[in-house]
């Protein structure tokens, strides 16, 4: 699709709960196919109210058409939007249509809050018994870690060894308690320099969490080569400014780097990749640790309530 307004000139990028104004411009002579080249059932499918949703799918040429590889009822389905995914499931469109990593809206429908948004058909494959578990298992994840985690912070989350060896490998030293108070206290009080190599680390079930409240240390390559020996980790760096990074590495080689944890699938994904980013959408710390089998049961791992305080040597770790 081309075109530059095609008569949504009034609604922005943020209108899309906005029902009134959205029948506005259709009314007008907006294309309903048509916004700034993208389809606006997708757009409000993804970000708008039913009410939206349901005065689009009445005036578009196709309920299923394909944008990004997938249709306006993938996107419902992926936000939890159970209400938009109904009206739209109620327009004709299919659930079982396949999409990314070969899921269906319908199967990836099973694995959310709302497994009975369709009748399965006579036929139809549903969760497979691994995807059921992976499925309990990263609801039960978000659960434990919540899903409100501080702009800034960086973490390593590092399978099968505990904290005890995490700082043997990284030849670190405990922090004193008088300066570890005033740091966690007031941590923005300090430069960046006097706090940079302080990390904390705890032992979850599954391994260990290296964090940083602060900054970025964790996830830099030289401190996850260290703790990658014979293993793999997950490192997070939550930039404020740019999103969410992350990266791979295992027995000390970067297998992946400037990755987006916490985003939506991608059309090439394999179908393990679609299910945790299902999972973890917008939750980058959830998914770090799921993705090397960390099993956190609480938050303190991540939200400052480390076990053990340490500062790492002065070395270079890029």
């Amino acid at each position: 699709m081309t075109g530059r307004s095609s008569g949504w000139d009034s609604l922005g990028w943020a209108g899309w709960e906005d029902h009134a104004a959205v029948k506005q411009c259709l009314d007008q002579g907006a294309d309903p196919d048509n916004w700034r080249g993208l389809r606006p059932l997708h757009r409000a499918a993804a970000f708008g109210s039913p009410e939206v949703v349901a005065e689009l799918v009445g005036r578009v040429a196709d309920v299923d058409a394909i944008q990004g590889g997938v249709t306006a009822l993938w996107e419902a389905v992926l936000g939890d939007r159970a209400e938009s995914a109904r009206i739209l499931a109620a327009a004709g469109a299919d659930p079982w249509r396949t999409a990314a990593g070969g899921w269906s809206p319908g199967r990836l429908s099973l694995a959310g809050p709302t497994p009975d948004l369709f009748v399965v058909p006579e036929g139809e494959r549903g969760l497979s018994e691994a995807e059921r578990a992976t499925a309990q298992e990263g609801r039960r994840l978000v659960a434990a870690l919540g899903r409100e985690h501080a702009d800034g912070m960086g973490l390593a989350c590092v399978a099968g060894i505990d904290a005890e060896e995490a700082i043997r490998r990284l030849e670190a030293t405990p922090v004193e308690v008088e300066e570890l108070a005033e740091l966690l206290e007031s941590p923005f009080a300090y430069d960046f320099d006097e706090k940079r190599l302080v990390f904390g680390v705890t032992t979850v079930p599954g391994g260990c969490v290296v964090t940083q409240p602060w900054g970025y240390g964790p996830s830099q390559p030289g401190v996850l080569k260290r703790l990658s020996a014979g293993t793999v980790c997950y490192g997070l760096y939550a930039n404020p400014k740019s999103g969410n990074q992350g990266s791979i590495t295992r027995d000390a080689v970067t297998e992946g780097w400037d990755l987006h944890p916490g985003g939506g699938p991608n059309p090439d994904d394999t179908p393990e990749q679609v299910l945790a980013s299902y999972l973890f959408r917008y939750n980058a710390v959830a998914y770090a640790c799921a993705f090397v089998g960390l099993r956190p049961t609480d938050s303190r791992s991540v939200d400052g309530r480390a076990d053990i305080w340490v500062e790492l040597p002065d070395r270079d770790y890029w």
